[in-house]
């Protein structure tokens, strides 16, 4: 089923507007229905732990930067560390926004995805549900609940942490590096064509 791509809220675009985080349900639809659900548009079997995770999304017209660079998207954990007035306030909150809890929260910037492209768009949502992971154990099979049975979740890091300098001077090592460079020289899993079937905005603005 061809299902349009979500777009920001307008009213996190009026001249005056407030500082604002809304959430989106039909975005988390979206992603369901595209990346991480069996039948999904552009399936992908590395979201699968994620059938049995809560998600929420959040919009938000708010800019962000770390280490000099614009942050367009972030994934985070449920309840933050801190004291119990500080978690307090926290669930209090996502509890407006959500009605519980999430195992994981992903925030957007509405300006950019606004005027991204679809792939651009995708790309940006399946590298923070990439975020939204399955813990290991010492033996490095995936994690499960004793008391439950179901995943135990955890945020994870970049596969490849290095320089390009690095990796121009002294080669592709270590090994998750070369995997990198490996992936980056195949053609990609996802056409444009196939995103465009996902999102529906090309198809749209062919027609």
């Amino acid at each position: 089923m061809l299902v349009k791509r979500p777009m920001p809220p307008a009213e996190l675009f009026e001249p005056l507007a407030d500082t604002m985080f809304l959430a989106d349900r039909a975005l988390v639809d979206w992603m369901r229905s595209t990346f991480i659900d069996e039948d999904a548009a552009l399936h992908n079997e590395d979201h699968l732990h994620l059938n049995s995770a809560s998600i929420g999304a959040l919009w938000t017209n708010v800019p962000n930067g770390k280490g000099g660079k614009s942050v367009i998207g972030t994934c985070e954990q449920g309840l933050p560390m801190g004291s119990k007035w500080q978690r307090g306030r926290a669930e209090m909150q996502l509890n407006e926004w959500f009605v519980h809890v999430p195992d994981f929260i992903l925030t957007f910037y509405a300006p950019y995805c606004a005027t991204c492209s679809d792939t651009e768009f995708c790309a940006l949502v399946e590298h923070e549900l990439y975020h939204a992971g399955q813990a290991h154990d010492q033996f490095g099979a995936p994690k499960f609940s004793r008391r439950t049975g179901m995943p135990v979740f955890t945020l994870r890091a970049h596969d490849v942490e290095e320089f390009v300098g690095v990796v121009s001077r002294y080669g592709a090592e270590p090994a998750h590096v070369q995997a990198f460079v490996d992936a980056a020289k195949r053609a990609p899993e996802i056409s444009g064509f196939r995103i465009s079937q996902a999102c529906g905005t090309c198809r749209l603005r062919a027609a």
